[in-house]
């Protein structure tokens, strides 16, 4: 039987959950006033690095008592630094629905030897009874599961007058939802996400209450240098006017810096939301007529926008087992690879078998409705060439 090929294909492949799509209309050359071969340090430098944190400010939304810093390390970095140089202080939740909350977890229990930390889990496509939460504790969770497609639907669950902080990843949340500010008091995120940007630079941003902790706390255990935001109990103020602790990619800083450009060009966060949210939509119109996929996440209130995981559901592949099922389902990235349709949609490793497809505000909407005609042929494509029973 001949599976015929779809008429359109995307017009960029790229779907990958980080690294992620750059921008439409990105080129290299917009990146020709990055000050290459000077020091971060010098005028210019200083400069560049103090443009990305009122930008980020600006389109973020993120209020002016609030302090933002570009760290080292990408988002591990970020939310590293913040573990490590506010927890202990009193007890700690850590919530997880996926496997970077799971890190996290291990970090604070396996390497920070916290006693009194509760661990607060649940599967691949649910969230835990937020219900449960104690927030005379600290606590520490992710916005967006990226490896899960889950994330929590608001911060109405967080209370105003809590006594603990909250400490949120937000990686693949920032720039696609609406962080509810008021509710954070440590959030982080990579340039690398929602933005598109370049990897290894991070982003720490402190409330302050955290600012209070940190200048009132000093952790037990020895604090590496690259995770040192005070001195003499006081906090160094320069790590969030551009005096980074240890040396950025300048050319990075230029790159992100012209994705903060591009989205105050399209209406600043109102605009990167209703990207991200149209392109999630074409997926779920697709699932919806489609017998074969589903969401991982059952419950449409806690969706991801930008990590958008799917699993398959026809009788025939379910009633395989789960080795087998991750083989079949390998096929369908494979394809689309090799057709140059679509690159590294395949489910995160750790996960249950499926597909992760980046929906991000780069990544156009007529590309992810292209991509569902491909993603019907790739799947039929691996089905007709099972042996028959």
């Amino acid at each position: 039987m001949t599976i015929t090929h779809p008429s359109v294909r995307p017009a960029n492949p790229n779907f990958s959950s980080g690294p992620c799509a750059k921008r439409p209309g990105y080129s290299l050359q917009n990146l020709a006033d990055a000050p290459l071969g000077r020091s971060h340090r010098a005028k210019v430098g200083k400069v560049k690095l103090k443009l990305a944190i009122d930008l980020t400010r600006e389109v973020l939304q993120v209020p002016a008592d609030y302090l933002i810093g570009i760290v080292p390390a990408s988002d591990t970095g970020a939310v590293e630094m913040a573990m490590w140089s506010l927890l202990g202080a009193r007890g700690v939740d850590m919530l997880a629905w996926e496997s970077f909350g799971e890190g996290w977890i291990t970090d604070v229990v396996k390497q920070l030897k916290l006693k009194d930390a509760r661990v607060i889990t649940s599967g691949y496509g649910q969230l835990p009874d937020l219900s449960t939460v104690n927030f005379d504790h600290d606590v520490v969770f992710t916005w967006n599961g990226t490896t899960a497609g889950v994330k929590v639907p608001n911060g109405d669950w967080i209370p105003a007058d809590r006594a603990g902080l909250t400490i949120c990843d937000a990686t693949s949340a920032a720039f696609a939802q609406r962080l509810d500010w008021a509710k954070l008091d440590v959030v982080t995120f990579s340039w690398q996400k929602v933005l598109g940007g370049e990897g290894a630079h991070g982003m720490l941003i402190l409330s302050p209450r955290a600012v209070a902790r940190l200048e009132s706390y000093q952790p037990s255990w020895p604090m590496p240098k690259i995770f040192r935001m005070t001195n003499g109990g006081k906090l160094i103020k320069g790590i969030f006017e551009g005096d980074t602790i240890n040396t950025p990619s300048m050319l990075c800083v230029e790159d992100y810096i012209d994705a903060l450009q591009w989205s105050k060009s399209i209406g600043g966060l109102e605009g990167l939301i209703g990207r991200a949210d149209a392109n999630l939509k074409a997926i779920a119109d697709w699932a919806a007529r489609t017998d074969w996929v589903d969401f991982l996440a059952e419950d449409v209130a806690i969706r991801s926008n930008t990590s958008v995981c799917l699993k398959i559901v026809d009788p025939a592949i379910t009633a395989l087992s789960t080795e087998e099922q991750a083989a079949f389902v390998k096929q369908i990235p494979a394809l689309l690879d090799k057709e140059k349709v679509a690159f590294d949609i395949d489910g995160y490793r750790d996960a249950p078998p499926g597909l992760r497809i980046w929906c991000g505000a780069t990544v156009e909407t007529s590309d992810v409705a292209a991509l569902t005609h491909w993603l019907d042929w790739a799947f039929a494509t691996a089905k007709a060439a099972r042996p028959k029973p």
